[in-house]
């Protein structure tokens, strides 16, 4: 699955808008990293992860978004994701629960893990 990204700007209210459909996943991410860094190195005051039309995130996806994360509050602004459907929130839960516990083997058993916990969260 593809991911798009679309993005948007608020100069008046210093707001940027990144809106995610499809998949952020290892084939993806690197230029959703690309994408994001452009938007991150202007220096809005918040940037928002739009997450309304994301199906998949994996632990690849993570790392981008954690990464944006550290440099935007090292310069003093924020990032915030928003409208996340309930499987993606609840790899947001798992991660936020464990944050520093190193539980996995390798990347491969964390991403399967993501799998399950995305489907899982989707039959429900």
């Amino acid at each position: 699955m593809d991911l798009t990204t679309t993005v948007s700007i608020d100069e008046e209210n210093s707001v940027a808008r990144v809106a995610l459909d499809g998949a952020l996943n290892t084939d993806t991410a690197p230029a959703f990293e690309q994408r994001l860094q452009d938007v991150v190195d202007k220096r809005f005051a918040l940037t928002v992860l739009d997450m309304k039309d994301l199906d998949y995130i994996s632990s690849a996806g993570l790392r981008v978004i954690f990464k944006a994360a550290k440099q935007t509050r090292s310069q003093g602004n924020k990032l915030a994701a928003a409208n996340r459907k309930p499987h993606i929130d609840k790899v947001f839960e798992i991660l936020k629960a464990l944050p520093d516990m190193a539980v996995f083997a390798n990347e491969q058993e964390l991403d399967d893990y993501l799998d399950s916990m995305q489907r899982r969260a989707l039959d429900e």
